[in-house]
């Protein structure tokens, strides 16, 4: 099979579902660039595929996810936590609805313990459940022309009027001959953000086609390292450095995974408690640092040598290479009662900063 990696990436690759996913193309401050003022075309095949299938799958999901899977309309699909009993998260993923199955989308390494936790709670219920990674992956696109790049390309975009989380089968003209595939806008995070789900087996071909056409018509290739980047300017925590599975769904702030209309679900109970009570003791927060960039487990104090009370951590950190200059911003978790004070990390002062950080 072809590799699916794109062309021009850093020889010291880090390994993906299929062929490699590049930390980088030759220049990271190109490609965070690309991200926010071009488009950015990535590589999705770390990412994992998980098909449910059965006459229960609809109710059986919906009970153990946080968001609303029950009313999802065929063609949309929803960000969502799993939880255990105690209300902690244990992973995230995307549930999306594909008519005759649902879609569960979320990270390569979280595949096994999402697998493990699906088994465990079937107990008597018509669902399946089959992993598909090796049989469906997908490209990446973000930044403001990542519409007018897959126009150029022959994808039709602005016909499908498709809002967020919505995907279509649609037609790709290319060498005077139509292919089909599938376009999602996904994500809140950025205003022009695209994949393209590709099957498998079509990698060595169509896999190779589109790519190319994408990086003809404008989109450049961006590695994980820049994405990473992108993901912190906008305040995004990622599983296994931001949310850890001692975190709450409410202290994460990711309200768009939560939904508390739709009935019982795993960890509902205490998620309720939370809401009723109206606060968490901490919160997921930006902040801007001025001094050395604090390394993600370091502490936020606030107070002075004997005097220095623990009022958080820092979970990820980065010099973000804006047009502007560069700049050191970090996420993290900071108790409601230290909002407003003095905060620092080591040796650098922190502010609360407002998001997206560009």
């Amino acid at each position: 099979m072809t590799s699916t990696t794109l062309p021009g990436a850093n020889p010291t690759e880090q390994s993906g579902a299929v062929g490699a996913t590049a930390p980088d193309f030759g220049d990271t401050r190109a490609e965070f660039h690309a991200l926010l003022t071009g488009c950015g075309l990535y590589d999705l095949s770390w990412r994992a595929k998980i098909a449910v299938t059965g006459g229960d799958r609809v109710r059986w999901l919906n009970g153990m996810a946080t968001n609303n899977v029950r009313d999802l309309a065929p063609g949309h699909g929803v960000y969502a936590f799993l939880l255990n009993a105690q209300g902690r998260i244990q992973a995230d993923l995307y549930v999306f609805q594909r008519g005759d199955s649902l879609l569960v989308d979320t990270e390569l390494r979280q595949r096994d313990k999402i697998l493990q936790l699906f088994d465990h709670y079937i107990i008597a219920d018509d669902v399946e459940i089959a992993d598909i990674s090796d049989k469906l992956t997908a490209l990446g696109l973000t930044g403001p022309e990542s519409r007018n790049v897959l126009e150029r390309v022959g994808i039709a975009v602005p016909d499908l009027a498709l809002a967020h989380m919505q995907f279509a089968d649609v037609r790709w003209q290319h060498a005077g001959q139509q292919k089909t595939v599938t376009l999602l806008r996904s994500g809140e995070e950025a205003r022009e953000s695209w994949q393209i789900w590709i099957a498998r087996e079509h990698t060595g071909d169509l896999w190779d086609e589109l790519r190319d056409a994408l990086l003809k018509a404008g989109a450049r290739p961006i590695g994980t390292t820049a994405l990473n980047l992108f993901r912190i300017s906008r305040g995004i925590p990622q599983f296994g450095e931001d949310i850890r599975e001692r975190d709450l769904p409410q202290e994460t702030g990711q309200t768009r995974a939560l939904n508390f209309t739709k009935g019982c679900y795993l960890g509902q109970e205490i998620v309720e408690r939370i809401r009723s009570r109206g606060a968490v003791h901490r919160q997921f927060t930006a902040f801007a640092v001025e001094g050395a960039l604090p390394e993600p487990g370091a502490k936020i104090l606030v107070g002075e040598n004997k005097e220095a009370k623990e009022v958080g951590e820092i979970t990820s950190s980065a010099v973000l290479p804006l047009p502007g200059g560069d700049r050191p911003v970090a996420l993290g978790y900071l108790r409601r009662e230290a909002a407003g004070k003095d905060l620092r990390a080591g040796t650098a002062k922190l502010k609360p900063a407002s998001l997206p950080i560009v």
